[in-house]
């Protein structure tokens, strides 16, 4: 699974480098292909993230992918149905600290990279589509190829990832039990305040690696 989220990371990292560049002039599918194979290049040339510079990881996704994730519709489906109970100022608190734990896993994942083939699966879309899956499966050495799927939505002229799933499960609703239960045993600001502490024990991490 670590090689699976490496992988990941890689590739999301890929789609921010030139989605907007990109998303007018080229599908979704062909967007993802384009510049993941661009990443994947610079991954696998880059010496300090290979040899487990995390902090480097970490700025080069905030740098590059940020912009074009949606956070705030990948909380809402991680939280779920307690989204609703939770105020305006929770709700940016929320996905403040979400996006940053999505950014430091894969940042910590993206260091795991080596060197995973992938087959890009055609886009089963029509032109007007506003909302796609893009179909992957990654083919490892001495392991089971493993499907991939990239959920995009287009946004104006923009498309932006709003969840990933892996083996046909969501990364992101993937989350949904253990924030349910931290919700029931501290309502919303117990949420908030697991995350906080999760994101603070990976900056420690991060820092050590420096």
């Amino acid at each position: 699974m670590k090689k699976i989220a490496s992988l990941f990371a890689a590739l999301t990292l890929g789609i921010g480098i030139q989605c907007a560049a990109f998303a007018q002039s080229i599908a979704p599918d062909a967007l993802v292909k384009s510049v993941t194979d661009d990443v994947i290049t610079i991954v696998r040339q880059d010496k300090a993230i290979q040899s487990g510079d995390t902090r480097k990881a970490v700025d080069l996704v905030e740098t590059k992918v940020l912009p074009y994730f949606d956070f705030a519709h990948m909380t809402r489906l991680a939280v779920g149905k307690d989204w609703r109970q939770a105020s305006a100022e929770q709700k940016t608190v929320l996905t403040h600290e979400f996006k940053n734990l999505l950014v430091r896993t894969y940042s910590n994942a993206l260091t795991q990279y080596r060197n995973q083939h992938i087959d890009f699966k055609p886009l089963k879309a029509k032109p007007e589509d506003t909302d796609v899956v893009v179909r992957t499966e990654v083919r490892q050495p001495g392991a089971k190829p493993v499907q991939i799927d990239y959920n995009l939505e287009k946004q104006g002229d923009n498309w932006k990832v709003y969840d990933v799933m892996v083996a046909g499960v969501s990364l992101v609703t993937n989350y949904r039990d253990s924030f349910g239960q931290e919700v029931r045993n501290g309502g919303i600001d117990g949420l908030i305040k697991s995350l906080k502490d999760k994101n603070k024990q990976l900056d420690t991490t991060v820092s050590a690696k420096k």
